[in-house]
């Protein structure tokens, strides 16, 4: 009979507390998922669930052991998700307020149409061209993480994204040609930026300094990476600091379009 008065006492307040939670766990899933750190995440919410449930049904050896677990395993859990833990204390603290997104629409579920300012055709056709002729090329699109700290270290700029910008700017002559850019809401807010490279993972060995510098601000943000190879024209996505398979750059272009969104 307690139970059913407790139940009965479930206000609004809780309603809310519950919400909060599964949208906290929800943002958390989306942070690790396609990562090695999803398999630690169920486990630590499947052990998390069997302490609450053994200290439920007063299984008090069972409760101490889980319970025990949960507050030592904090520590090991800094550490192992030291990347998503990072990226998500980004999004918390961004700065990047003037930007149309508002923080609840970082949740995919609650997001809604909106209009995409970003020319992602231009950017793509310049990439083509690059390809072609095999210039190097690194675009970082901004998204809901602030880059500043980023766009400090090369030249910030102002300029609307059209294709023969991007083309002019990574003309083997051009000054401004080494680094990346970052792009944001189709304006090149910087150009000759140094980012921040992995050297953890395992990339074959014909993948150079650019795409380790891709894997690295994607993983340490949620920005997206486009590159263009010196050595083979080829065009390579990045997302998560995972390289994004594509059959080709009609699917690539959709692909950015809806991550940008």
């Amino acid at each position: 009979m307690e139970i059913f008065d407790d139940l009965l006492k479930f206000t609004v307040v809780d309603i809310i507390d519950v919400v909060l939670v599964a949208l906290l766990l929800y943002y958390l899933y989306k942070l690790v998922k396609g990562t090695v750190a999803i398999n630690i995440f169920i486990g630590i919410i499947i052990i998390y669930g069997a302490w609450r449930l053994t200290d439920f049904l007063n299984m008090e050896l069972l409760t101490g052991i889980f319970g025990g677990f949960m507050k030592v395993g904090i520590i090991a859990l800094i550490v192992v998700f030291q990347p998503e833990i990072r990226k998500f204390l980004l999004m918390v603290g961004s700065t990047n307020f003037n930007r149309r997104r508002k923080f609840i629409k970082q949740f995919s579920f609650l997001k809604t149409e909106t209009l995409n300012e970003t020319d992602v055709d231009a950017i793509i056709a310049a990439c083509n061209k690059m390809s072609i002729s095999k210039t190097g090329a690194l675009i970082v699109f901004e998204r809901n993480n602030n880059l500043d700290f980023l766009s400090s270290s090369g030249d910030e700029m102002n300029i609307k994204v059209t294709q023969p910008i991007i083309e002019s700017i990574f003309f083997k002559n051009s000054p401004l040609h080494d680094g990346a850019i970052i792009v944001s809401n189709n304006v090149v807010k910087a150009t000759r930026v140094i980012l921040p490279v992995n050297n953890e993972k395992n990339i074959p060995q014909r993948f150079g300094l650019r795409h380790r510098a891709a894997i690295g601000v994607t993983e340490k943000t949620d920005a997206l990476a486009l590159i263009v190879s010196e050595e083979t024209g080829h065009i390579s996505y990045f997302k998560d600091g995972e390289f994004v398979v594509f059959e080709n750059t009609t699917e690539l272009t959709q692909m950015i379009k809806n991550d940008l969104v």
